[in-house]
């Protein structure tokens, strides 16, 4: 049976600074599952949890990463003011976050915190993060920013995570790099057998990787390189949610259309859907 679009694991509301459009609250949320036949959403804002230091360094011109005051905003206790969220008549709304990774491979992500999250994604390809999710260093090249895409990849499988309600979120993001060109060179440095070991243990941990909307625009000549990974993912016995990652309303046609695209490239069947 072909894989059923049913939910939506990783949507942003104006509680986040980047998702500030005055429609994107939780009431609308639920209007877009109701109306899309979605049986379970997840609200995942931006956050780092302010029990985790994050021990950034200055950047060589001696200035601070921009995106540190956006995290110290966005802790546990400005993400909860969404709550409670409203109930459909057939959609379950729950409360998640989007967790980030620092350069240094640290979690923004406590014990207690962990615990009271229905759902929480990471991403490990937020490299136009530069000073914060990647060193200065390490963003020089497409080479060393393959680099990263494994080595953040393996921290988070080796990270004290509650796997079966943890996702890995957009793993062929366009954030990696500032122009198309590198960003398929990322991908096609990418190792396979690298892959092959890191979607196994992926799928033996039972954590979902993410059909994120924003990774499922293409041309046909640039879909072999952006599948790739997700084709190994699921040859290894990964699981897939959907993420349609909308910061506005106008990204929930999208996601539903790419959701089709992914799911009819990739030939996705329910058998293969991760289950929260």
């Amino acid at each position: 049976m072909r894989y059923v679009i049913d939910h939506d694991f990783h949507i942003h509301s104006n509680v986040s600074i980047s998702a500030n459009h005055p429609e994107q609250n939780k009431e609308n949320i639920l209007k877009y599952a109701e109306e899309n036949g979605l049986r379970k959403i997840v609200i995942t804002d931006h956050f780092w949890d302010s029990e985790i230091p994050m021990n950034i360094p200055p950047l060589k011109d001696g200035s601070t990463s921009i995106t540190i005051p956006y995290y110290e905003k966005q802790d546990y206790n400005h993400i909860k003011k969404i709550l409670p969220l409203p109930q459909g008549k057939n959609a379950e709304f729950l409360f998640g976050a989007e967790a980030e990774m620092s350069y240094d491979y640290t979690i923004g992500l406590g014990a207690k915190v962990m615990s009271e999250l229905d759902f929480i994604v990471i991403p490990t390809t937020h490299f136009h993060m530069k000073g914060f999710a990647i060193s200065e260093e390490d963003s020089e090249s497409p080479e060393k920013k393959a680099k990263v895409w494994v080595n953040k990849f393996k921290a988070l499988l080796s990270a004290k995570l509650p796997f079966k309600k943890v996702g890995l979120a957009h793993l062929a993001c366009y954030l990696m790099a500032p122009t198309r060109e590198e960003h398929l060179e990322i991908l096609r440095l990418l190792p396979e057998d690298e892959m092959r070991r890191l979607f196994r243990r992926a799928s033996e941990l039972g954590f979902g990787i993410e059909i994120n909307q924003c990774d499922f625009k293409y041309t046909d000549s640039e879909a072999e390189i952006i599948l790739r990974p997700f084709l190994i993912a699921k040859s290894e016995g990964c699981k897939f949610y959907l993420g349609s990652d909308s910061h506005s309303p106008e990204n929930f046609k999208k996601g539903i259309i790419r959701f089709n695209t992914a799911i009819d490239d990739l030939e996705l069947k329910e058998s293969d859907k991760f289950i929260l």
